[in-house]
Formats: structure tokens, C-alpha cells, sequence
């Protein structure tokens, strides 16, 4: 009988045992495990700064790879990260006026005022020269034309463009002709604006030029 008895308190414990090591809860059902943590879906910040936008990417507004307001590799700022050729035919690269303040004149062969302007304008780059760098970008019409422009009236003492695509007018958002952007020595633009008068267009260049 003492025999019987210790064999069920041995099968007893022994089945405890059993339940404990399954995980069981006391009604027989399976014990409720740990929620699993859930994952945090892509994109969502993280640890270390993970998913967080990056606060050095280039705006929409900026040339590939160049952030807005800061230089590229061959030390130009965005504004002047553009091309074209001049009117003789040659490879013009807007970063050559780097360092220095620059005024670009956008002006098309048929436009009497900028005719009226072309004196004063090649007067000021003479003037300002190795301080203030000139640029004409002409528009509008053929090459032929352009040129001739340049010749009669007697500009070509600084460079001009011949933007017949528009490139250049659109990157600085010009719509009309006779305009002039100014760029200070860090290619931010100080003034642009429509034809001026010629002692407007003196206060402007010898403010640039300091």
C-alpha cells in the first residue's frame, strides 16, 4: 500500500515536471509566449540617425550634384555652373567669372534699346575691368545678326554669348531684352532687372565693384 502511494506522488511530480519544461498553463493550454517586438518599417528613424533625410542633398532648383549655394569641384558657386559658346564660335563656361562680381546683359540684335545701351555697357566693362567681370548674352535671332550687332556697336571688348536656344535666359529667368543680372564675387545675384537709365546702370556696376 506505502509502495502504491509513493508511486503516485512520483508520477504526480513527474508530470508537474513535464508541464513546467512545455510551457503549459494550469488549465492545459499552451502559456502565452513574449510579444515579438514589431519592426519599424522602412524609412522610419532609427537608431544612429537612421531613415533621417539627408539635410546636404541638392534642392530641385540646384545643378546635378551641387547643393544649393554651395561650390562645385572647380570652385564656381551654382550660379554660374552653365555653358555656351560665343559668338566667334568658342567654348564659354559661366565659372571663368568666379571671384570676381560679374553683370550679364541679356540683349537681342533687333532691340533698339539695347543698341542704346551697348555704348554705355562696353564703357563700364572698360572701366571695371579686372574688377568686375562683363558678359553679353544675346538671343532671339540667328548668328549672323548677332554678330553683326557685336561689330557695329562696337562691344566686343568683353565676351557675348550666343544663346540662340535660351539656355542662359532661362536659368537666370529671363523674359525680356535689354536685361542685366549682377552677381556679387559669390555668385549671389544683387540686381536683375529690365534696361536702366545710363547713371542708374553707373551706380549699380560701381556699387558691385565696391
Amino acid at each position: 500500500m506505502r509502495a502504491a502511494r509513493t508511486r503516485a506522488v512520483l508520477t504526480a511530480l513527474l508530470l508537474a515536471s513535464t508541464l513546467a519544461v512545455a510551457g503549459c498553463s494550469e488549465d492545459g493550454s499552451p502559456a502565452p509566449a513574449d510579444k515579438a517586438k514589431p519592426e519599424k518599417p522602412a524609412g522610419e528613424a532609427g537608431e544612429a540617425g537612421e531613415g533621417k533625410p539627408d539635410k546636404d542633398a541638392p534642392g530641385k532648383d540646384a545643378p546635378e550634384g551641387i547643393a544649393p549655394g554651395e561650390k562645385a569641384p572647380d570652385g564656381a558657386p551654382a550660379s554660374l555652373q552653365f555653358a555656351g559658346s560665343t559668338v566667334d564660335g568658342k567654348t564659354f563656361k559661366g565659372a571663368t567669372l568666379a571671384d570676381k562680381p560679374a553683370v550679364l546683359w541679356f540683349w537681342a540684335p533687333w532691340c533698339g534699346t539695347c543698341k542704346g545701351q551697348a555704348a554705355q555697357t562696353a564703357k563700364l566693362a572698360a572701366k571695371y575691368k579686372g574688377k568686375v567681370n562683363f558678359l553679353g548674352v544675346a538671343g532671339l535671332d540667328k548668328t549672323e545678326p548677332i554678330r553683326g550687332f557685336v561689330s557695329a556697336q562696337k562691344v566686343g571688348n568683353f565676351p557675348h554669348l550666343n544663346d540662340q536656344k535660351g539656355s542662359v535666359w532661362k536659368k537666370f529667368g529671363i523674359t525680356q531684352q535689354s536685361s542685366y543680372v549682377m552677381l556679387d564675387e559669390n555668385g549671389k545675384k544683387v540686381h536683375a532687372g529690365a534696361a536702366t537709365g545710363p547713371s542708374e546702370l553707373n551706380k549699380l556696376v560701381s556699387g558691385l565693384a565696391g
